[in-house]
């Protein structure tokens, strides 16, 4: 029953859970990046005057939003990495890293894009006919007009996405990838489930969310677009 309440595996730990929860930052800012540029181009796809490109992006959003992740980062990993042997690096940390970054944002794109899309469909159509009447292009008017506006009233959707990666960066062991969640495994196996361990880590990943989530409301109340 002690062993239940032992508190000694974080102190010795400490060290490599910092290590565990500095990787679980590190995946979430650049897969989080690259999820918001490629979600960005999705959505530009996804209202383009063109039915190529509109049917390009729904097909990639309907099938990366309803794959689960796990067989998306596997397919990352064992698909294209060790299977077809592309690597984006020699070291093999790296490329596995990379790997989960990609798998990552390419899954969270496809989330980002319909919170976007939500928030194009708040911007009054007048101000688009507007910016076409004077004659800018579509991406002109998208870039210029549309998008700033989009942007604004999905703040606080875009945090929650955000959220929900830096949570999703649990299962990344599957990609081969040693983040938070991974240290936690290991020091389950090396110490047995001890209360103390499972509390540590949940607290690491409520002071990765909660801020997140605070400042992201905060945000979206400074930057409201009045209607």
């Amino acid at each position: 029953m002690e062993s239940l309440f032992d508190f000694s595996p974080l102190v010795q730990e400490f060290g490599t859970i910092l290590t565990g929860f500095w990787s679980t930052i590190r995946l979430t800012l650049m897969s989080g990046l690259l999820a918001l540029i490629l979600g960005t181009i999705l959505v530009a796809m996804r209202v383009s005057p063109t039915p190529v490109l509109r049917a390009a992006g729904t097909f990639y959003v309907n099938i990366l939003r309803n794959t689960p992740l796990t067989l998306v980062l596997l397919l990352c990993a064992l698909g294209l990495s060790d299977t077809l042997q592309l690597t984006l690096s020699s070291d093999s940390p790296t490329n596995y890293y990379w790997w989960a970054v990609l798998g990552l944002s390419a899954y969270t794109a496809s989330f980002v894009c319909e919170a976007l899309r939500a928030g194009m469909n708040t911007v009054p159509a007048g101000q688009a006919e507007a910016a076409r009447a004077i004659g800018l292009t579509f991406l002109q008017s998208l870039r210029l007009v549309v998008l700033p506006q989009a942007f604004r009233s999905v703040i606080a959707p875009l945090g929650s996405i955000l959220i929900a990666l830096t949570k999703n960066t649990t299962i990344v062991i599957v990609a081969g990838y040693i983040e938070a969640s991974a240290v936690m495994k290991q020091m389950f196996d090396d110490y047995g489930g001890t209360l103390p361990i499972f509390l540590g880590f949940a607290v690491g990943y409520m002071v990765l969310t909660l801020p997140t989530g605070f400042f992201f409301g905060w945000l979206a109340k400074r930057l409201a677009v009045s209607r």
